[in-house]
């Protein structure tokens, strides 16, 4: 990997485009704690990979990734921070499933040299990018993004700056038409999911997919792009029932080792 790649997040996606891009080459990931530190060494074991609390030692990366909490104003504040400790040639990227990525670009002091880099969960199986880029993002930034996306081994579709880019755009309507449907018919999950793996080839079930998600991250995303949200969802994410990451979300799943 020609690219000297760091990644600003401790989380499944952090973690996991952290252990796909470590066989080409020195990877670092910063996480905001020791805490949050020690379980992204847990999760990653590859030596390839160096997690640090300190954001300075990201300074002669060429790509910073950001990939914490979808939220603009904590987004907007990192790659701000981030802008003033790289190299002047050096790109930023945030891992965004539904916000602006041209008020990120702007935020981030470097808007010629940015780009959406929507991977998905888990990010060793799962093939697309979806490569999102401010109006004014230069050829330069374009080829070099689309370059790592290949050394990463995945394919890349650029898509319009819009809320949810395609996959959430077409995607959430469904996954919560499915929360609908479970709460019109008291079937249960296990029923709907059974439903459509088998009946439409789907890999998951909808609320099963909503677990690998994050019922937190789904919420976010259905208010983003104007999607209703069903009563059910937010309940269960202000109960702090967020999915598999939390061990408890429409279903339930053994703790994390």
């Amino acid at each position: 990997m020609q690219e000297r790649l760091g990644i600003v997040g401790s989380g499944a996606i952090a973690c996991g485009l952290a252990t796909v891009a470590a066989p080409h080459g020195e990877v670092r990931l910063h996480a905001r704690s020791e805490a949050s530190a020690k379980r992204a060494r847990e999760t990653i074991s590859d030596a390839q990979v160096h997690v640090t609390c300190d954001l300075g030692a990201l300074a002669d990366r060429s790509v910073v990734v950001e990939a914490i909490v979808e939220d603009h104003d904590a987004k907007a504040r990192l790659l701000a921070a981030l802008h003033d400790r790289l190299e002047p040639d050096a790109l930023l990227a945030t891992t965004t499933s539904s916000l602006s990525v041209t008020a990120l670009a702007a935020a981030s002091g470097r808007p010629d040299r940015f780009a959406g880099l929507h991977v998905f969960n888990p990010v060793a199986r799962m093939d697309l990018v979806e490569l999102a880029f401010p109006a004014g993002s230069s050829d330069a930034t374009r080829t070099r993004f689309g370059a790592l996306c290949a050394t990463l081994g995945k394919t890349a579709i650029e898509v319009p700056d819009i809320p949810g880019f395609v996959v959430n755009r077409l995607l959430f309507p469904y996954l919560f038409s499915a929360v609908t449907l479970l709460e019109e018919t008291g079937l249960e999950p296990e029923q709907i999911d059974t439903c459509m793996k088998l009946g439409a080839a789907h890999p998951l079930g909808p609320l099963a997919v909503l677990d690998l998600v994050g019922l937190d991250v789904a919420v976010a995303i259905g208010d983003e792009i104007g999607v209703p949200v069903p009563a059910r969802v937010r309940e269960l994410t202000a109960a702090g029932t967020l999915g598999r990451k939390t061990g408890q979300g429409f279903y339930a799943y053994p703790p994390r080792t």
